[in-house]
């Protein structure tokens, strides 16, 4: 197998820009997830890749071989819809051996093949059964084992986890992420959903309007987001706006010791972003804030905080939240100064603002 290497990839229709003019790598054997809200290009992204779309600028590179004028059906792609497109008047066997009978293919040795995809996919026993039969989870399953039927050299995926349940998505983005890493297949999925990214991904492409904001590990775009935006989309976040003065911010008529970076001069408007878990409560201390809501979510209580810099919230670990906490209570807030971070102000949004989960 073979990394595939998009080179000043984009797409236009008339005169939209869909995805912006971008440089993108995905490394053999690796699955990367292409993240981002609605809208943002990550399908039309991968509809190049497929073949499914013609950039407008660009190669599509798989190794050294240059794939973007080929057909989506000579480009060996296995991809995964988000309705599955299966057969319903074929049975599982016959839906998973489909590609391989209209490939010429035996249908004794499609047939045996695909036995061989649905223990794979841990669906033995089901070969004889019509889709109709199935549940959701069952049919994703089944949708993998096709695309998988010709021994893909790049396997796609786009939302495939979309029409499931919340408890199935989440086993389901385990499962597959296990049986990538069993075949070694270089693997791309579209997802909107952050923390089905950060499940399952080596690599996370975060976009927004057609933009590429981030490249990384999902530790590096949660712990060292590039931007607000990313700061924002991946995980929750607190934002508070401050301005910079000499070596640090100020909050209203408080000062945090950051050390801003060399592009933020004195007077520079920036927003200050910090994780909800980053946060401790003590006794006392220079910041105080009173309780406004607790939030009990089983692993962790979410703490809510009116404080003179702002709404801010804290999450801790059940194991070491006060279970006497409540509305009214006045307690010390402590923001660790390395675990804030520094951005241009007027990209996020406003200071009390919380990403959503």
């Amino acid at each position: 197998m073979a990394g595939l290497h998009l080179e000043a990839i984009s797409k236009t229709f008339g005169t939209q820009t869909a995805v912006e003019r971008m440089d993108l790598s995905f490394g053999d054997g690796e699955l990367t997830a292409l993240l981002g809200p609605s809208g943002c290009g990550k399908t039309t992204l991968l509809r190049m890749i497929a073949g499914l779309e013609t950039p407008s600028t660009g190669r599509i590179m798989l190794g050294d071989t240059d794939v973007t004028a080929q057909p989506a059906h000579k480009r060996k792609f296995g991809m995964v819809f988000q309705n599955f497109a299966l057969f319903p008047h074929l049975n599982v066997r016959e839906n998973v051996g489909y590609a391989l009978t209209i490939a010429g293919v035996s249908k004794s040795e499609a047939g045996t093949r695909a036995d061989r995809l649905l223990d794979l996919v841990q669906l033995t026993g089901f070969a004889d059964r019509r889709i109709g039969q199935l549940s959701g989870g069952q049919r994703q399953r089944v949708a993998i084992a096709r695309a998988l039927a010709q021994e893909p050299d790049i396997f796609l995926l786009d939302e495939p986890m979309s029409a499931l349940d919340a408890k199935l998505r989440e086993e389901m983005q385990v499962e597959l992420r296990l049986l990538q890493q069993r075949l070694g297949i270089t693997t791309i999925v579209v997802t909107h959903d952050q923390r089905e990214a950060m499940t399952m991904a080596d690599q996370i492409v975060v976009m927004s309007k057609g933009r590429l904001e981030q490249v990384a590990p999902p530790d590096q775009i949660y712990n060292a987001p590039a931007n607000s935006f990313v700061a924002e989309f991946i995980g929750k976040a607190n934002f508070l706006r401050g301005t910079v003065r000499d070596a640090g911010v100020v909050i209203g008529d408080s000062y945090l010791p950051i050390s801003p970076p060399p592009r933020f001069i004195n007077g520079s408007p920036v927003q200050v972003v910090c994780r909800p878990e980053q946060i401790t409560l003590t006794d006392a201390g220079p910041l105080m804030g009173e309780v406004v809501f607790v939030r009990d979510l089983g692993a962790s209580r979410e703490i809510h905080l009116t404080t003179p810099i702002g709404t801010l919230v804290a999450e801790l670990a059940a194991t070491m939240a006060p279970t006497t906490l409540k509305k009214g209570d006045r307690v010390g807030v402590h923001l660790p100064v390395a675990a804030l971070h520094l951005f241009p102000d007027g990209a996020a949004p406003d200071q009390t603002a919380m990403a959503a989960e």
